[in-house]
């Protein structure tokens, strides 16, 4: 280990530390998890966001120092090999982690680098959830890619030509999917950072058809279920006085508002469309309204009619954009997924202040460079009192982080063999990470932290199988729980 630490801090910045970690990751796995587990929430952000972004960038301006590497790139020119590439990993993958690279993080099309997106994500898996890492396979479909910087870099490793879409892009993905489930039958497959305008249609094409997740739509929406539930709980209000205002209305957003509408629904005992009239959801041109002939599929549950809003408010502008939806409309609470750095600034956090003396305000665009707030900017605005949840990593304040999440669902799916991840399955998960958030050990915060999230994911893991029984989507009984997640829980002894 000694040897391991000096290299590591020899390196002279984040990126250049990510590289050593993510060569050493390839050569020697055991290694790797050696060094790494003591230091975990030290080398979290090292590992995976927010330096991932700038080592996914720089993807093809680095050559990995290891003979063999981990990691599956399927090239669209390869179709007719899926079945042969796939069936290479039959017998030994319990998850898989695949990308296109079209919706990366905040930085949009990566091509081929998004490789290491599903790389990180599989080793937080691990780090955070005890998934074995020799049975976990990262894959990149490479589709092409519409990034001019890697379109026109002679350095760049991926297909040199503009993104496949459309019709071709969908027999490509059904071709993969059916190979998937051929092969890899009782494998997760685990959707990540797929563009807008693919990622909600492949899960709901899929996700019954084969068990599959996608963390940006249903494991954000999770998390941040659990955040906003933690929130109100603190502002005494039932959640029939709470408005919910979204800024950024693609497929994270939009798997936001629909987690969070269910749920409320639920609690309220009323329909999820009626519930839907207090979410307000805002895009690029504003306010997603009804007449947008321009909405994609996942938007319009919740498009608002124009003139039934502007005959509740005295805006007769026409204009709705978030000061206007704030000022009118009074949302209790305020989300960003919008990448749109200072989104929130002093005047809309001042006005909600004006009207709400608790607000929950949750920017959540990492990296922090893009971030709609900062937390010292919010608790300015609003004399310390809003409760607040970030996306990107900041001092004493709740990380909304995926993290807290997606490793306690993996290892139940891995462990239960579930047929289907269920939205009470995902709702079971957010519930547990609120039980742990109003535990007196986080009392002033609105999600647990990471001193102990192996034991969280073991919780959350247990909570999630136990809802896949009670709907019969996995063949466990509630008496074989513990002693099927304990075995497959991974350890460095293990091994």
């Amino acid at each position: 280990m000694k040897a391991f630490h000096e290299s590591y801090n020899a390196q002279q910045s984040d990126l250049e530390k990510n590289r050593y970690l993510y060569d050493l990751y390839h050569r020697d796995l055991e290694g790797f998890y050696k060094f790494v587990f003591p230091q975990m929430q030290e080398l979290l952000p090292i590992i995976y966001t927010p330096t991932v972004g700038e080592a996914v960038t720089e993807y093809s301006h680095h050559e990995i120092c290891s003979p063999t590497t981990r990691g599956l790139i399927i090239k669209y020119t390869e179709a007719h090999k899926i079945e042969e590439l796939l069936s290479r990993h039959t017998h030994n993958t319990d998850i898989a982690v695949v990308t296109d690279g079209e919706g990366v993080l905040g930085i949009g099309d990566q091509g081929i680098g998004a490789i290491n997106i599903a790389i990180g994500k599989l080793m937080v898996y691990t780090l955070c959830g005890n998934v074995n890492p020799y049975r976990t396979l990262p894959i990149m479909l490479d589709f092409g890619t519409n990034n001019e910087r890697h379109l026109t870099d002679p350095a760049y490793k991926g297909l040199r030509q503009k993104r496949i879409s459309g019709k071709a892009y969908n027999e490509f993905m059904e071709t993969f999917v059916n190979a998937f489930k051929k092969h890899l039958p009782d494998t997760l497959l685990h959707f990540e950072d797929f563009g807008r305008d693919n990622a909600k249609p492949l899960l709901d094409k899929y996700r019954t058809f084969h068990p599959s997740f996608n963390d940006d739509i249903q494991g954000t929406g999770a998390v941040a279920l659990a955040a906003v539930k933690s929130g109100i709980s603190k502002t005494k209000l039932p959640t029939e006085q709470h408005k919910i205002c979204i800024y950024g209305a693609g497929t994270a957003g939009c798997g936001i508002a629909d987690q969070i509408s269910r749920a409320f629904a639920r609690e309220e005992n009323k329909p999820v469309e009626e519930v839907r009239k207090r979410f307000f959801l805002i895009d690029k041109k504003g306010l997603l309204l009804a007449n947008d002939k321009e909405l994609l599929s996942f938007q319009l549950p919740f498009a608002k009619n124009e003139s039934a809003i502007a005959e509740q408010t005295n805006n007769k502008s026409g204009i709705w954009g978030l000061k206007e939806v704030v000022k009118h409309l009074q949302p209790t609470v305020l989300i960003g997924c919008s990448t749109h750095k200072d989104a929130f600034t002093d005047e809309i956090l001042q006005t909600m202040y004006s009207y709400c003396k608790k607000p929950v305000i949750m920017p959540l665009s990492n990296p922090t460079s893009k971030a709609e707030a900062t937390p010292e900017r919010i608790l300015n605005c609003t004399e310390g009192n809003a409760l607040i949840a970030t996306g990107s990593p900041f001092k004493n304040i709740s990380q909304c982080n995926n993290a807290l999440v997606f490793p306690g669902i993996g290892l139940a799916m891995v462990a239960s063999k579930a047929r289907c991840l269920s939205d009470d399955m995902l709702l079971s998960a957010a519930k547990t990470l609120v039980t742990e958030a109003e535990s007196n050990q986080y009392s002033h915060q609105l999600l647990p932290n990471f001193n102990n999230v192996t034991a969280l994911s073991y919780k959350i893991a247990s909570a999630v199988i136990k809802e896949a029984i009670n709907e019969g989507l996995c063949d466990l009984s509630e008496s074989e729980t513990d002693e099927k997640l304990r075995s497959h829980i991974w350890t460095l002894a293990k091994s």
